[in-house]
């Protein structure tokens, strides 16, 4: 699978490019991802000169590498402007469409030529279509290369083992070779999950952070499928081969379409829902009680003195700060059922499904503890880029709830009241929660 690990979009947009990285900075602040890197690498090196000289490629191979690399670079050409806009709007994982050619190149070529085949189309990646995009940094090209050869040294030994070393020998094998070839995408697709995890910084909670959504996976099966289809094209007849490339690139702008849409609905400095996103979500939740008689609270939260921050520290630390306190709500709900939303300026609105007046009061109360410990690092810019480090601590939250159907019978309603409670919140003394329990 082509997934690449990258800086979360939303738990440090500010401070990685707030000021120039330090000479070492890198590895001081992320010593256990540059240690994992550095050591696939040395593994995807290794294996390479080891394939290579227990399987020297023929000359018939370097023809077939040659096929693959050169639509694999039309194709990368012919999409550049449309990944170019899908890798700005990524989070924390992007899919790209290099295991078209690459499963390609693992039923057709010996492995060693896999992984020439893949440093060449994430070469030209990197300097057409990723240049001067600062969620790409080199090092993580080169791993997010290493990454991908290794993936495909461990589907081509699943391949061998099952007895069909290639296209070839499956075509042969009728369907006993059509299992091996699925095995062997199973393989790829697994063993390149596996590989990508320990080279995030943030490691998400839920599965959806893990192993992407419905969307980037069905993205994968599409290109995994592709890469057979491709290869079977070259294996029988190579003019076929062209027939991949239109609706390859009708699924790339496709997906880019999808991301867009996805793209609105987050709130692009906290990562949380955008008020129009959390509002469609609400209005679904909303009906699904009315159909099943159920309930569902609102929480509507307000950083207290968040001006005086913004005024003493500046409005890039202000952004440190919303960012932190938008990653605490959200590690303070659920992972699946509830939603955070940023409302605007420092106030944020919680989706609550399911649960009782005795539950939100629960959550609310760990919501405003775990802002209170809160303590966060902000780089302060000065001209030279060296900055000083301060820590922002004692911040505090005001907090106003609401419950369908007592506070109100439509997300307008409740939202008022949750916002009457959390201004009663604030006017009594703030860091507090306050129950509208009736409708305004």
């Amino acid at each position: 699978m082509s997934v690449e690990h990258q800086p979360s979009a939303t738990v440090e947009p500010v401070r990685e490019s707030l000021v120039p990285p330090r000479r070492w900075a890198l590895w001081e602040q992320r010593p256990r991802v540059i240690a994992y890197c550095l050591t696939s690498e040395l593994v995807a090196l290794l294996a390479t000169i080891a394939w290579w000289r227990a399987h020297p490629p023929r000359a018939i191979d370097v023809a077939v590498l040659g096929a693959l690399a050169g639509l694999g670079l039309l194709q990368a050409e012919l999409g550049r402007r449309v990944e170019r806009v899908r890798r700005r709007v990524a989070g924390a994982a992007h899919i790209n469409m290099t295991s078209v050619w690459t499963v390609a190149g693992v039923l057709l070529l010996p492995p060693a030529l896999v992984g020439v085949l893949t440093a060449l189309l994430y070469a030209h990646l990197a300097v057409r279509s990723w240049y001067r995009l600062q969620r790409v940094p080199a090092f993580r090209t080169v791993n997010n290369a290493c990454v991908i050869v290794l993936t495909c040294y461990a589907a081509g030994l699943a391949l061998t083992a099952l007895g069909t070393p290639g296209i070839h020998s499956a075509v042969t094998a009728g369907w006993a070779g059509a299992g091996a070839v699925a095995v062997a995408l199973t393989v790829y697709f697994v063993v390149n999950a596996a590989l990508v995890l320990p080279a995030r910084q943030t490691i998400g909670r839920t599965l959806v952070d893990l192993a992407g959504g419905w969307t980037d996976n069905a993205l994968e099966f599409a290109t995994l499928c592709l890469g057979v289809l491709n290869a079977l094209a070259l294996a029988t007849l190579p003019g076929l081969a062209l027939l991949v490339l239109p609706p390859l690139l009708i699924l790339h702008r496709a997906v880019l379409v999808r991301q867009l849409e996805a793209a609105v609905n987050r709130d692009s400095k906290t990562g949380v829902f955008s008020l129009a996103g959390w509002h469609d979500l609400a209005e679904r939740v909303l009906a699904r009680a009315e159909r099943t008689c159920s309930s569902f609270g609102l929480l509507m939260i307000d950083l207290d003195h968040f001006k005086k921050i913004n005024d003493t520290a500046g409005h890039l630390a202000g952004d440190q700060v919303l960012t932190a306190t938008a990653n605490t709500i959200t590690n303070a709900v659920r992972d699946h059922n509830d939603a955070v939303g940023r409302f605007g300026g420092e106030e944020f609105v919680v989706l609550l499904p399911d649960v009782s007046a005795a539950d939100i009061d629960a959550v609310a109360e760990r919501i405003r503890h775990a802002v209170n410990t809160l303590v966060v690092e902000v780089d302060l810019p000065t001209p030279d880029g060296n900055g000083p480090t301060t820590l922002i601590n004692e911040l505090s939250v005001s907090i106003g709830t609401a419950m369908y159907p007592t506070a109100g019978t439509g997300i307008r309603r409740l939202l008022d009241a949750a916002d009457r409670a959390l201004y009663s919140a604030k006017n009594t003394g703030r860091n507090r929660v306050v129950h509208s329990t009736t409708a305004p």
